[in-house]
């Protein structure tokens, strides 16, 4: 064989050797992790949800209330106390629970601010323009 074509050989070997390891690194799949499995009977057909941020400064905490729409809450920074249903849990980041939409309260038992995400499926009394 000619040098010049190993040479081709050997770059055209190298290339799609390294076309391919830059093709799987990009189709790697992103790591997923459920947080969160419950089974929920829904009262209509037709829900609204509503996702909200909730950021709580130290020490405060909601008085007894409900929401519209129970669902999953994301605690995204902080440590919450929340009481719903009779039973009381601490919750810290990267933590999800349930709220059942019964009387509750959430206190921020942290020294510093906290925040959560509340998905809430509600109940649709106004049509959603």
């Amino acid at each position: 064989m000619k040098p010049t074509l190993i040479f081709s050989c050997l770059l055209a070997v190298f290339t799609l050797t390294s076309l391919s390891a830059n093709a799987e690194e990009t189709h790697a799949m992103p790591s997923r992790q459920t947080l969160l499995k419950k089974e929920v009977t829904l009262p209509s057909t037709q829900m609204l949800n509503n996702v909200i941020r909730v950021e709580f400064p130290p020490g405060f905490k909601t008085p007894t209330h409900t929401h519209e729409g129970q669902g999953p809450r994301y605690v995204v920074k902080g440590h919450l106390k929340v009481e719903d249903s009779g039973k009381s849990q601490i919750y810290g980041p990267g933590d999800v629970f349930w709220e059942s939409g019964q009387p509750m309260t959430v206190e921020n038992v942290g020294g510093a601010d906290a925040e959560f995400i509340i998905f809430e499926i509600a109940p649709l009394t106004v049509p959603v323009k």
